[in-house]
């Protein structure tokens, strides 16, 4: 009931958006402290709304999916999933810059429980204390560029509005070595926790392990945490700062596509190809915000949607595929798709959605991004960075196909091996309504980008 609550406010929200007005709408604050300012301030604008529709749509897929019965403490199980969201949900509202970085930390505690009690594999409780550490270290990165922004524009009136903070670095710049040595650490920071590489190797062992819903909320809605930070804090109030650093953010986006990619053709498990796929394509999501304008920035935000809503909808198809099937070993598998062919239908959109097949999500975002890269192309001055690493990137879109269509074909299609041989049951009525919801929005959006582009 929360989660449809949840997804009625965030529709509602859409519906009442004023595209016109490029200020935060919804707002409400309440001042916790005088000096310096700090408050509960929340409040939406085109990019922040976006995120919310994610967030509220995943949410109420991964909890549709989860299991009816939950070995141990029920309550325990949806109330760590449920504040996951709630992390989500508050840092991508909170207009507050202290309450910004707190709403993400509230995240990582349910997270930590959630792969340790229900996930999956006798390391379970490794690879929890791994992603924890890991995240944790990012944060305490970021949290050093944070301190450094505020420090460096809170002014007289010591304020953490975030609103307040971009308009005073507009205002009154600070110098191009200043803004150097504070963007590092915020691009550090921010990266770790979307799995910039080469700080991702925690990334894919926990989706793999995590229980079904969180991988579906942390993959596709936590981890944006860290390229919404970016584009609201980094990019509009270090300019110089970014331009020092664009060359490593290229270098380093592109290992995330190229080699990540390399990594993913090489996975032999569904679960380990999905979770390095999740870190492959944040590279497209960097390689938007590195474009520097706004038809880049557009593409970022919408490859931030597309992505979190794919990543989600495979995760779930997965989850289903490991409680029915005895392995997730690609090789074993075959046929699934003559005795549950709706479970074939919706994994090969979800698999096209993530290659960037037109009519998808994917497909609109990742254009735009790349349209965003050639935007000041100048014929007489040839390609510079950003273009040839656009060019370099496309590569990655054959490394996706090439990874989905091995997988669809491996499960679905073929012989069906004796491990299968009472075929797998197709999904039910009731279970059918997640997966649909999500194959819907990849569609609209993929039909009608506008429908998000112009909130922005």
């Amino acid at each position: 009931s929360a989660a449809v609550l949840n997804t009625l406010l965030g529709l509602l929200a859409v519906l009442l958006f004023d595209a016109s007005d490029n200020g935060f709408q919804f707002t409400a604050q309440r001042i916790l402290l005088a000096s310096p300012e700090l408050g509960y301030s929340v409040g939406v604008d085109g990019m922040g709304l976006i995120m919310v529709l994610l967030t509220v749509l995943v949410t109420l897929a991964a909890v549709w999916v989860s299991p009816a019965k939950v070995a141990g403490n029920e309550r325990l199980y949806y109330v760590c999933l449920l504040l996951i969201a709630a992390g989500g949900l508050g840092a991508f509202c909170s207009t507050d810059l202290f309450f910004f970085f707190a709403f993400h930390e509230l995240a990582l505690i349910p997270t930590f429980l959630m792969i340790g009690l229900w996930g999956h594999g006798r390391d379970r409780v490794a690879v929890a204390w791994k992603i924890t550490i890991y995240l944790g270290l990012g944060s305490l990165v970021l949290l050093a560029g944070l301190v450094a922004l505020y420090s460096a524009f809170a002014g007289e009136h010591a304020t953490f509005s975030m609103p307040d903070l971009v308009n005073a670095a507009k205002a009154h710049p600070l110098g191009a070595e200043a803004q150097k040595w504070i963007f590092l650490p915020l691009l550090l920071g921010f990266g770790t926790l979307v799995s910039l590489f080469p700080f991702h190797s925690w990334a894919a062992p926990a989706y793999a392990a995590a229980p079904t819903p969180v991988a579906m909320l942390h993959a596709g809605v936590l981890k944006k945490f860290g390229l919404y930070g970016m584009l609201r804090l980094a990019m509009p109030m270090l300019p110089e700062g970014f331009a020092h650093w664009q060359t490593l953010l290229l270098v380093l986006l592109l290992g995330n596509i190229i080699l990540i990619g390399l990594v993913t053709v090489a996975q032999r498990n569904l679960d380990g190809m999905l979770a390095h796929s999740s870190v492959m394509h944040m590279g497209y999501a960097f390689l938007g915000i590195a474009c520097y304008n706004s038809i880049g920035w557009g593409g970022a935000v919408l490859m931030m949607f597309a992505h979190g809503i794919s990543i989600a909808l495979l995760f779930a198809l997965c989850g289903h595929l490991r409680d029915k099937l005895p392995t997730l070993e690609l090789k074993e598998l075959g046929g699934i798709a003559k005795t549950a062919p709706f479970l074939g239908l919706v994994f090969a959109f979800a698999a096209f959605a993530s290659i960037g097949l037109p009519g998808f999500a994917n497909f609109a975002s990742e254009i735009t991004i790349f349209f965003g890269a050639f935007k000041d192309f100048d014929a007489t001055q040839g390609l510079n960075a950003l273009q040839i690493t656009t060019i370099i990137a496309l590569w990655g879109v054959v490394l996706s196909a090439v990874y989905m269509l091995r997988a669809y074909r491996n499960i679905f299609q073929g012989q069906t091996p004796e491990l299968l041989s009472g075929g797998v049951a197709d999904l039910g009525s009731s279970l059918r309504a997640p997966f649909l919801i999500l194959t819907a929005a990849l569609l609209l959006i993929g039909f009608f980008p506008n429908l998000l582009l112009r909130f922005l």
